[in-house]
């Protein structure tokens, strides 16, 4: 397939897991991609297994450094089609015992991060006609222990795409967000024993039950890059559930 031939992309938080998917799904299938990691050697890893186009690394929670990020990326591809805002941090706490830093750390990343780097990029996906995926998660849709601050993060992500796609329309910017479920990553890794210890039952049987099988980072890029192409020309301000059924279930 080659339904994102000459678009310009940038991922954030794509040298590992969900991100680096995305990434490598949007190359194969033509676009010119561009890493975003805090992590900058680990992005510069990724650009080389991947053969992606650049690396522009930054903490999403800098205000600076993601708007310098986005310059450096128009200036590597010659301007900017479609912005991933990908990178997420977890909280794994009982409310009344998480800590005001770390509460105000996890909206930065997954609340500002999206928010500064929406408005850099806006003039340049303006003058292309361009898009931005949000990735967000069922945790925004619902509430689940110990994951509170992160719940409360994703469900303003939601909200936050919401309100672009209404604000962006008449210019042609369309902005959509995906909700994944439980994901065969590192993040979900370490969520594992917070959880059995806070359900009482085994995390693969949660699974299980819940959503059928654990997602895999491919399931996200898909949905991902369908909302990124032209094939999405008429979808905006939607989120897309992956999560095998998990929300959909009473019992």
């Amino acid at each position: 397939m080659s339904e994102l031939t000459g678009k310009r992309v940038l991922v954030t938080g794509s040298a590992r897991g969900i991100g680096r998917a995305i990434a490598a799904l949007a190359i194969e299938r033509g676009a010119r991609v561009v890493i975003s990691d805090a992590d900058a050697d680990a992005a510069e890893q990724t650009r080389r297994e991947l053969d992606a186009a650049g690396t522009a690394s930054c903490d999403v929670s800098d205000e600076a450094a993601v708007g310098a990020a986005i310059a450096e990326t128009v200036g590597l591809l010659g301007g900017l089609d479609v912005l991933v805002n990908n990178a997420g941090i977890e909280v794994s706490s009982p409310l009344v015992t998480q800590s005001t830093e770390s509460f105000d750390r996890i909206f930065a990343v997954n609340v500002r991060g999206p928010f500064v780097a929406t408005k850099a990029a806006v003039p340049h996906l303006v003058e292309s006609g361009g898009n931005i995926v949000n990735i967000a998660s069922v945790a925004g849709l619902g509430g689940s222990p110990l994951l509170g601050s992160y719940c409360a993060t994703k469900a303003a992500l939601i909200q936050l795409t919401r309100v672009a796609a209404i604000e962006l329309r008449a210019s042609g910017v369309r902005v959509n967000a995906v909700c994944p479920g439980f994901v065969d990553t590192e993040m979900v890794d370490r969520l594992r024993p917070d959880f059995e210890d806070a359900t009482q039952v085994p995390f693969a049987d949660l699974v299980g039950a819940k959503q059928g099988r654990l997602g895999t980072p491919a399931d996200v890029a898909e949905v991902t890059c369908f909302l990124a192409s032209d094939r999405a020309e008429w979808i905006t301000g939607s989120h897309y559930v992956l999560d095998g059924g998990l929300t959909a279930s009473l019992v």
